[in-house]
């Protein structure tokens, strides 16, 4: 039977695609911001666009932040996309230094100096070892293509963790798995089929 997702509602601004996606691949996504529907939730998806700063100054005026990590913590499976994948480092440059969720070892940084920012199209994702035979990847191959916005690049330290990179003038995580924690740097709502598959994947994997 297909679970419940809950798909936190902080102001993203592709909460609404993120939302038709999930329930296009034939998810239950339910939008909400309400932080104890969060904490009983069976599976979240954690949507992103703009800045690391502003997303977490939202996710802490409307007391989200205690029930992420709490549904993170219960092993519900979690999905991080773009900035939802950001904030769940320890810190951020973005704007000025500041706290992020501290979910996982790592620091938002920019991409270096003479590389045009932000990051915006296609562009190739490699897998590493943390992803073989996971089943978020069934079906989409190695090398695929998937659609990147961002200027900003999560430099994990728990290289364990990586499950996937892409090269843009230096090689950053674009996917991160830990346990049933995943996240993902491109936009799988924009991404097409391969985005697609993704998502049916984690309704599927959700289920389990």
């Amino acid at each position: 039977m297909t679970r419940e997702i809950v798909v936190i509602d902080y102001g993203a601004g592709n909460l609404r695609s993120v939302v038709r996606a999930l329930t296009h691949v034939g998810g239950r996504p339910v939008a909400t911001s309400d932080p104890a529907v969060v904490q009983a939730a069976t599976a979240v998806v954690l949507p992103g666009v703009g800045a690391t700063r502003d997303t977490m100054t939202s996710l802490e005026q409307l007391g989200l932040i205690d029930a992420i990590r709490g549904a993170i913590t219960r092993g519900v499976p979690f999905l991080g996309i773009c900035v939802g994948m950001q904030v769940l480092c320890t810190s951020s440059e973005e704007f000025g230094d500041h706290a992020c969720l501290d979910i996982v070892p790592g620091r938002v940084q920019r991409f270096a100096a003479g590389l045009k920012v932000p990051q915006i199209g296609w562009n190739q994702v490699d897998r590493a070892v943390a992803a073989a035979g996971h089943p978020l990847f069934s079906d989409i191959p190695d090398g695929a293509d998937f659609y990147f916005v961002h200027s900003y690049y999560c430099a994990l330290t728990d290289q364990s963790m990586i499950a996937g990179t892409t090269e843009y003038g230096m090689r950053f995580p674009s996917m991160l798995l830990r346990e049933r924690l995943a996240a993902v740097q491109f936009h799988p709502e924009k991404s097409g089929r391969h985005g697609l598959q993704l998502l049916a994947n984690f309704v599927a994997w959700a289920a389990t």
